[in-house]
């Protein structure tokens, strides 16, 4: 019997993210919303490209084929657009095969306010205001950056990256760094060390991506011969001493990741373009580049490392 939606791990998606709206977009800018209506009325039957979270949402959608009698995953359609301008939207869904159903169309308005009522553990936006409108009202939202659509292959596997700081745990620690040094962060670290985190704004997205990876495990059991979809890390610049405390963490959760890294202020570049995740997450905007320029960032804007940059854009202001 599938899963309830109370019980799934639900991606809401906007179609910003999802699809290449770059030439309708510069329509509704340049144009305004009726000419916006009309062109999408127009173009209703061209599908549209894929867009920079498109990959990642194929794959994730991948996981219920695995899983075919409980289809523990679902993707949510979060969209500014009203319901006849989203026909095109929903035709191109159907052109590329994407099992989504449950969508939200809200005329020009944020979705956010919708994220828990379809019981959503992330909001993927192209729209930063409205991943901040989310974040600011607590609930788990990311905002995708422009990058180069990667090869969308046969290969199934779902590789996500995280940081920990910010993401997965709240921002305490990097408090803490930002009041003081890397001496006072270490000490403090070490002092606490056997004290867990608190949540993060994907702490609840990472507890269930771990509970499905149980799953998989169960599967491992019986069939040694059974191919993994899913693939998580935590590419953190901490270092020893301070790894201890996320190690605390995840244990107290009773979750874990298949690859840990402690970079000790490395790029994290260096490892992400091994690692090469569909999806990397990270609170601080510096830490979300990469040489190629070819993989998918997600910008949370969380706590004490996004603060101080709001209050330069309102004094600015």
């Amino acid at each position: 019997m599938p899963y309830p939606i109370e019980r799934k791990l639900v991606v809401a998606v906007s179609s910003s993210a999802l699809f290449d709206l770059s030439e309708s977009h510069a329509v509704f800018v340049e144009q305004g919303p009726k000419a916006y209506k009309k062109f999408q009325e127009e173009n209703l039957d061209k599908v549209l490209g894929k867009g920079v979270a498109f990959p990642f949402i194929r794959r994730f959608l991948q996981i219920n084929q695995r899983f075919p009698q409980k289809l523990p995953v679902e993707v949510v359609l979060l969209s500014r657009n009203s319901a006849a301008t989203g026909k095109r939207v929903f035709r191109s869904i159907l052109h590329y095969g994407l099992d989504i159903s449950r969508a939200a169309f809200m005329e020009g308005k944020s979705p956010y306010e919708y994220i828990p009522a379809f019981n959503a553990s992330l909001f993927l936006s192209a729209n930063e205001e409205d991943v901040q409108n989310a974040i600011n009202a607590g609930y788990p939202g990311g905002v995708v950056l422009p990058s180069k659509v990667i090869s969308d292959d046969d290969n199934d596997e779902l590789r996500i990256a995280f940081d920990f700081d910010g993401v997965i745990a709240d921002d305490e620690a990097e408090a803490v760094f930002k009041g003081g040094d890397l001496p006072d962060f270490h000490a403090y670290e070490v002092a606490n060390s056997a004290i867990p985190h608190k949540p993060g704004p994907l702490a609840d997205l990472f507890k269930k991506l771990s509970f499905l990876q149980k799953l998989e495990d169960r599967e491992v059991e019986k069939d040694r011969s059974y191919k993994r979809i899913l693939t998580t890390a935590i590419v953190t610049a901490r270092n020893a001493p301070a790894h201890e405390r996320v190690i605390t963490t995840l244990e107290d959760w009773g979750v874990s990741a298949n690859e840990i890294f402690f970079l000790g202020g490395m790029a994290k570049d260096r490892i992400l373009s091994r690692v090469k995740p569909h999806m990397f997450f990270d609170d601080q905007r510096s830490h979300l580049e990469s040489e190629a320029g070819d993989i998918p960032m997600v910008h949370i804007p969380f706590g004490i490392a996004n603060k101080k940059i709001e209050q330069s854009k309102a004094a600015d202001s």
